[in-house]
């Protein structure tokens, strides 16, 4: 297969362009990693215990990792999730380029894919990797975590632990339940291949872009793939979104249900933490619209709805039907109207 994207140039790219952590010495450093451990490991008891779903024993353990490691680790995924893509892209040339067009446009795509790569390793807290092809694992990042805490002024042990649940109960999600890491994979795969553009329609693409784009400024878009998708593109997308909903809506309902009995500050860190998230700077909010974070935190909001009203309705072993298999995950539809998994699932 042609080499559409360096990402190996992408790596070297990211580590170059990210910027440094928080200050903190070698010593604080050490102390800050050896806690996050401590309280990944406090928070697997007590999430077991709120969602009612346990790992196994042989689930790899958290890992704590750095901005630079965050980035090669995601770098290797996103290659393995967008070989086929890159592959149907190979199939549909009716010339391949020369050697050199090659090896200058994957330097090209690679520089572009570690700047996006960059941007993001200074806003994760934590991240479940799927890893396609490769072995999953939760990731803690360090740095952002100290980062974000002493934005907010907040007692550092009490957030640690307060992400440090959210990202267990993804830990949980992925490895109770042995059907939902393939399921992710080959969903954004097919998603992935399907939006694509045939060398016939792609012109049209970048004009819809083009007249497009004041929506993503704006806010009245999901990101740049919402524009140059097709009816049809766009409800598979919807069925994927829903998916991601619920599992990040699971998350922050087990994280704030935990949260009372085992971080004593954990009001005071959720507003705060939902007002950091409307504060950002200009250019960052623009950033996020075009990668679409911004939909990722109505994720947040329209998962979380879901599981508590699911919950209130059917309780959390009714609500863990959810896990059974792929069918009984919720619709676009249902996703904003829980009654309506209720109806479906329990009759």
């Amino acid at each position: 297969m042609p080499n559409y994207v360096d990402w190996t140039f992408a790596k070297s790219a990211g580590t170059r362009l990210v910027p440094p952590g928080p200050d903190v010495s070698p010593e604080e450093a050490t102390q800050i990693v050896e806690e996050i451990r401590e309280l990944a490991a406090m928070a697997v008891e007590p999430v077991a215990a709120t969602s009612r779903l346990t790992a196994p024993g042989d689930a790899p353990p958290p890992l704590v990792v750095d901005r630079p490691t965050w980035i090669d680790v995601n770098a290797d995924s996103m290659s393995a999730m967008l070989d086929p893509a890159l592959e149907a892209v190979a199939k549909r040339r009716e010339k391949e380029p020369s050697g050199l067009a090659q090896a200058v446009g994957s330097k090209i795509t690679g520089t572009e894919a570690g700047g996006m790569l960059a941007f993001l390793s200074t806003k994760v807290l934590g991240q479940y990797d799927i890893a396609p092809g490769g072995t999953p694992a939760l990731l803690l990042v360090a740095p952002n975590i100290v980062h974000t805490e002493r934005q907010i002024t907040a007692v550092p042990r009490d957030f640690r632990l307060w992400v440090c649940l959210h990202e267990e109960t993804h830990r949980v999600q992925f490895t109770a339940v042995p059907w939902l890491r393939e399921h992710i994979i080959d969903s954004a795969r097919t998603l992935a291949v399907d939006l694509v553009p045939d060398t016939t329609d792609l012109r049209e693409r970048v004009e819809q872009v083009a007249a497009q784009l004041p929506k993503v400024f704006s806010g009245d878009s999901q990101g740049l793939a919402e524009l140059v998708i097709t009816p049809e593109q766009r409800e598979q997308m919807a069925k994927v979104t829903a998916v991601m909903s619920l599992l990040e809506g699971h998350a922050d309902v087990v994280m704030d249900d935990v949260g009372p009995a085992h971080v004593p500050t954990v009001r005071s860190i959720r507003r705060r933490f939902t007002q950091r998230r409307k504060g950002a700077g200009a250019v960052d909010r623009l950033l996020r619209r075009l990668l679409g974070l911004e939909a990722k935190m109505r994720q947040y909001r329209d998962g979380a709805v879901f599981v508590r009203a699911v919950q209130e309705s059917v309780g959390v072993e009714g609500f863990n039907a959810v896990w059974t298999s792929p069918d009984t995950l919720p619709t676009p539809l249902e996703i904003t109207d829980p009654a309506a998994w209720v109806r479906r699932v329990h009759g």
